[in-house]
Formats: C-alpha cells, sequence, structure tokens
C-alpha cells in the first residue's frame, strides 16, 4: 500500500508552455520592473489563473502573483489541445494588445497533475514535457508570437 502512493499516476491530457517573447528586451525598452507585476506579467497570471480555473488545469510551474508571470507550464487531464485554441489564441491576443509578443504550445500526452519542486522537473519530468519545450524553442527562434497545437 505505501509502494503504491509513491508510484507516479498518469492520465492523457495536455501540456502547456506558456513564455513571453524577448520579454528582458520589453522590459529594459519600457521602463517596467523584472521584480514585480508589470503590465505585461500582471495581465499573464490573471488570465493563466482564469484559463486553469476554466479547464481544470494544474499550474506545473510558474505562477508568480507576486513577481508577475513571464512563463509557466501548465497540464490539463482528459482534454484534447485542440479544444484549447481558442482560449489560448485569446490570450495571445489580449498580451499582443499591449504590444508583447507571446508563445504558447499545447501537446497531447500523458501527464502527471501535480507541481514540479524547480524548473528543470517541470520541463522535462516526462518525454512529452521535454517534446512541448523543443517546439517553443524551434517557434521563438523563428519569430515566436505563435500558438502551435501538436
Amino acid at each position: 500500500m505505501e509502494e503504491r502512493k509513491r508510484q507516479n499516476y498518469m492520465t492523457e491530457g495536455t501540456i502547456v508552455i506558456i513564455d513571453l517573447d524577448r520579454f528582458g528586451e520589453v522590459v529594459e525598452e519600457r521602463g517596467w520592473s523584472e521584480y514585480s507585476p508589470n503590465p505585461a506579467t500582471g495581465l499573464l497570471t490573471s488570465l493563466v489563473e482564469m484559463f486553469v480555473r476554466k479547464w481544470q488545469g494544474v499550474v506545473i510551474y510558474g505562477l508568480d502573483e507576486a513577481r508577475g508571470t513571464e512563463e509557466v507550464v501548465i497540464e490539463i487531464p482528459l482534454v484534447e489541445p485542440e479544444e484549447l485554441r481558442q482560449d489560448l489564441e485569446s490570450i495571445k491576443q489580449e498580451l499582443n494588445s499591449l504590444g508583447v509578443g507571446v508563445t504558447i504550445v499545447a501537446v497531447k500526452g500523458y501527464v502527471l497533475g501535480r507541481p514540479a519542486s524547480d524548473r528543470r522537473e517541470a520541463y522535462t519530468a516526462t518525454p512529452f514535457r521535454r517534446y512541448a519545450l523543443s517546439i517553443l524553442r524551434r517557434t521563438k527562434r523563428r519569430g515566436g508570437n505563435q500558438v502551435v497545437i501538436a
């Protein structure tokens, strides 16, 4: 019984990674604070909170109300990535209205449904998270500011 509690129980779902594009440049250019919520990170924090509540997702890493959210990893059990497209596009449009680019990746895979202990675990704990991260990096190298459903 004790061994059973320690096992990882995975279910199918969607891994979502949201990352603001060229954020350091934008902060410097506009004179925003990096260490407290600014218009972009404050907006992303509230948008992620609403998104997670709506889809009953789990924030794996990155949601930070005290400093504002620059990047976030979310898992949503029993949901297909395509079902999220409209909401993810809406998040992108709202951030774009502030003049901030954002890259969003949603990948179908197995989800653990529990927060990561650190950034590394958040991005590498499962092959599906690593896959989502590789898509994110590739998309950002090509200019970013896209929603990618894989």
